[in-house]
């Protein structure tokens, strides 16, 4: 009895440490799906089909592939034009709960609340123009550029409820610089003091400051240093690098830098490419590199970003999808910063890439569902 007994409390001793180190594995794992390193997200599109616009949404897994898994009528009307040329037309909140998307053809914005098991449209309301193509948000505050066709586009503002409603700010209206000025993006600066406007047919940037109520104020109109800037994206100090498509000729598009620090200042004039008709740009987490869209080519170049805020092509060709063919679109990165993914009209996919600590880009996948008429994009 004695031998046997101390058998068995070497048996229960080592399933005890078992057990223990196995739940240490499972705390490790907890731990890490917290920190971001095994967590999912999403990747959102919208159709922009005149019948009724709609939402494809992809569940992203830890390894950055997708999986469509819903389709959500956004409750307006796109436009079915393969080429919706302007950066940010689905956009999250930053907290991840709000979906906003244009609806261009029928001149209105809808509000989707994002749930665990998907979307759910919540509201929509009208742009405050015609054909809404671009939307930033700030904490509550959202703007919408209307691009106006031919006539005058302008901005427009909007306060965000948590129940997703947008509720329009009196007095917010600001017209653009011409008639026919065909905008691209407009978005808040990272300090949320002011707001920027890219117009392509003008090639101008107008900036507005903002009241303490969230209005528009003492308009500014400043010449491009590139011809037709199009996209851009922030750095946290404020540093904005836009896209020139120079007018689409082969071969010829440009990068820029720029920074409202004491004033609207040029940083970098325009940095080529070497490709065609760029167009989106997405900076990189670390706010290291930024990432262009060449939808001219089907490719995606890099440039670095200097702590001054000077760029640098670091690779004319970073990636490609459809190569030499019109194709590549919308960008966008994970918030962990990890992954990028452009939308593609040519192979109607979602194409991602994981961003490498040296800036470089490795395929992870090509993801399909598509229609060529798809517009925007917005990753988690």
């Amino acid at each position: 009895m004695h031998r046997f007994g101390k058998r068995t409390h070497r048996l229960l001793g080592a399933a005890l440490a078992t057990a223990f180190l196995a739940s240490l594995g499972v705390i490790a794992t907890a731990g890490a799906a917290r920190d971001g390193n095994l967590k999912g997200g999403a990747v959102y599109a919208m159709t922009n089909d005149a019948a009724g616009n709609e939402v494809l949404a992809y569940d992203r897994a830890p390894d950055g592939s997708l999986s469509l898994q819903g389709t959500y009528p956004a409750g307006g009307e796109g436009t079915s034009m393969i080429r919706l040329s302007s950066q940010g037309p689905v956009v999250l909140s930053k907290d991840g709960r709000h979906l906003l998307v244009a609806n261009v053809g029928s001149s209105e914005i809808s509000v989707f609340a994002v749930r665990r098991d998907g979307l759910e449209l919540r509201s929509v309301v009208p742009s405050g123009g015609l054909m809404p193509n671009s939307i930033t948000v700030r904490r509550d505050v959202v703007y919408v550029l209307n691009n106006g066709g031919m006539g005058l586009g302008n901005i427009t503002g909007f306060h965000l409820t948590n129940q997703s409603s947008l509720v329009p700010i009196a007095g917010s209206t600001r017209t653009l610089s011409a008639p026919g000025s065909d905008p691209a993006q407009v978005s808040f600066t990272p300090d949320g003091d002011s707001l920027v406007v890219t117009e392509k047919a003008t090639s101008r940037i107008l900036t507005w400051r903002l009241t303490k109520n969230d209005e528009p104020f003492g308009r500014q109109v400043h010449d491009s240093d590139g011809v037709t800037p199009f996209g851009f994206d922030f750095t946290r100090d404020g540093t904005f690098v836009v896209t020139n498509a120079e007018e689409g000729v082969v071969g010829k598009a440009t990068a820029s830098s720029y920074t409202l620090r004491g004033g609207f200042r040029m940083i970098s004039g325009s940095v080529p490419d070497f490709r065609s008709e760029v167009c989106w740009t997405v900076v990189s987490k670390d706010q290291r590199y930024a990432y262009v869209t060449n939808f001219g080519d089907g490719t995606i170049s890099s440039y670095t970003i200097a702590s001054d805020g000077s760029i640098t092509l670091l690779e004319s060709i970073a990636a490609t999808t459809t190569f030499g063919k019109l194709s590549i679109r919308d960008a966008d990165r994970t918030k962990n910063g990890r992954y990028l993914y452009a939308i593609d009209i040519i192979s109607q996919m979602v194409h991602g890439w994981a961003i490498e600590k040296d800036g470089s880009l490795t395929s992870i996948g090509e993801f399909p569902g598509l229609p060529e008429t798809v517009a925007g994009l917005a990753a988690t």
